[in-house]
């Protein structure tokens, strides 16, 4: 490719964006990045009733949480003058002309707004994605391009910038196609290139419906402040579309630099699905240091869960991990008082704590020798390896489940916990004996 590649991001400050919009943003970054071009990103916020900081700010939290570094970064309210530039030049040239129109509210006020001399002629372009597209323009009449002189509308702005910033590739979602014949036509009265287009198929939910907010698609920050990693989000949003034609999933940014395709991006629409974002996430999760895991717990640590201490904390990471989808579920887990065996000594169930078809009798003899098992393990050695090696030779003999359940059991109080080994490697030596002999004596 001779010519440099240059695309752009180009979204409207009007509200929080969604994954969908934000594959735009990653097949636009990944091409420039993989033909080692520029990314622009340009925030089109000539809709000055809706436009706001705080939806700009989002974008570019979002952009950098996923780590879309731009380039170039426009806005594109800043080319206000260099957009009524072109126009007057137009309207001089005989492309455009003002046109005197009553304000369609019915006030009776008549307004200048400004008219594209439509040529009325087919307009064909390739399309990397859909291929050759011939659209006739009659139909469109001599469209709309500016309010006023002073107020240029999306299609010239869209065009003067992209000429302006040399975008060579124009990747946008397949709702703009309607908009390309017009845009075509801008270009070749002002003089302008006409840039490589590659319209996206729509994202959908997984009721087959176009992606939305109203939809339950969530802005990409959101997905941030739950505790989904930035990795698992652009490495599963960059397969809503698109794979490579292998079977690997998991992909690094530069790996996703390296195997990405336009010509690949499937044509038809893609469902966005909540659960394979979580798989991606849990992927990604275990791919994470034990440090870097317990970093992230703390960091969404319930408060319920303060007062656990550090080492016990360790000892917890990968019992919570392995259950986690993202790190926001700490919250209902310890809602669901799945660590409370950590925080107080459980109640006992004692129809429980025997387990199904068992007799309290049998527990309470089944404990006695766990305990004597276990007080012969010095303090220094005590970990779930030692107590699982300890004690797995009496649990063949009497039955795995006579005997570890009521041991579970009387640790946890649950009916859900981690393994009795685990368990006790998390609460201590000096704990384990104590709640066993608590239910021994509960029994008695």
């Amino acid at each position: 490719m001779d010519q440099k590649v240059v695309t752009r991001f180009a979204p409207s400050p009007t509200g929080n964006l969604h994954s969908g919009s934000y594959r735009t943003a990653i097949f636009a970054y990944l091409f420039a990045r993989q033909n080692r071009g520029t990314f622009v990103l340009r925030i089109e916020d000539t809709d000055k009733a809706r436009s706001t900081v705080e939806y700009e700010n989002n974008i570019l939290d979002s952009l950098k949480w996923l780590g879309l570094e731009h380039d170039i970064f426009v806005r594109q309210s800043e080319n206000n003058l260099r957009h009524k530039e072109v126009l007057e030049k137009m309207i001089a040239d005989g492309h455009a002309y003002i046109s005197k129109e009553e304000a369609k509210d019915g006030s009776g006020v008549i307004k200048e707004i400004v008219r594209f001399k439509n040529p009325n002629i087919d307009v064909t372009f390739h399309d990397e994605i859909k291929g050759d597209v011939t659209m006739h323009t009659k139909d469109l009449g001599d469209f709309v391009i500016a309010k006023n002189i002073n107020e240029p509308l999306f299609h010239l702005a869209v065009v003067v910038d992209d000429f302006d910033e040399g975008i060579t590739h124009v990747i946008r979602g397949e709702d703009h196609v309607s908009n390309t014949p017009r845009q075509i036509l801008i270009q070749r009265a002002i003089g302008a290139p006409t840039p490589v287009y590659a319209h996206l198929p729509l994202v959908l939910g997984l009721d087959k419906q176009k992606l939305s907010k109203r939809k339950g698609a969530l802005a990409m920050t959101e997905y941030r402040d739950l505790g989904y990693l930035p990795e698992a989000l652009l490495n599963m949003v960059a397969m809503v579309g698109w794979n490579p034609g292998t079977e690997q999933e998991l992909f690094s940014k530069d790996e996703l630099v390296a195997a990405f395709k336009l010509n690949q991006v499937q044509k038809s629409p893609a469902v966005f699905n909540p659960e394979k974002l979580n798989w991606f996430n849990r992927e990604y999760i275990k791919k994470l240091s034990s440090d870097e895991q317990k970093n992230l717990i703390k960091k969404f640590m319930p408060e319920k869960l303060s007062g656990i201490s550090d080492e016990m904390l360790s000892k917890l990471v990968p019992v919570i991990t392995e259950r986690l989808n993202y790190f926001g579920e700490l919250f209902k887990m310890a809602d669901e008082g799945e660590f409370d065996y950590c925080i107080s000594t459980p109640q006992i169930d004692l129809a429980k704590l025997p387990g199904k078809g068992n007799e309290l009798a049998n527990a309470k003899l089944h404990l006695e020798k766990v305990l004597g098992i276990l007080k012969n393990i010095d303090e220094k050695n005590w970990n779930a390896v030692t107590v699982k090696e300890s004690l797995w030779s009496y649990a063949e003999e009497a039955g795995k489940g006579n005997v570890l359940w009521p041991m579970r059991f009387a640790l946890s109080g649950r009916d859900k916990s981690p393994d009795p080994f685990t368990l006790a490697d998390i609460l201590g030596r000096e704990e384990t004996i104590v709640r066993i002999e608590k239910a021994v004596s509960l029994i008695s």
